[in-house]
């Protein structure tokens, strides 16, 4: 039965643990741009083609 009380301390307190870090990183500005992160893969592509696009076409200049 102590072995119970002992499992319900410690998960009470890894439980305020993650509430406390939760807290921190909610006043530290974490979750306000939520909006970015779901477009930037959408574009992610088209950056990378324009990169290799440019690289090739300086690969095939210094050639």
């Amino acid at each position: 039965m102590t072995i119970i009380y002992m499992l319900l301390a410690i998960s009470v307190t890894v439980a305020i643990g993650f509430f406390i870090a939760f807290i921190i990183s909610v006043k530290k500005g974490q979750y306000e741009d939520t909006y970015t992160p779901s477009v930037r893969m959408l574009f992610e592509d088209e950056v990378i083609k324009e990169v290799s696009a440019e690289n090739s076409k300086t690969k095939t200049d210094n050639q």
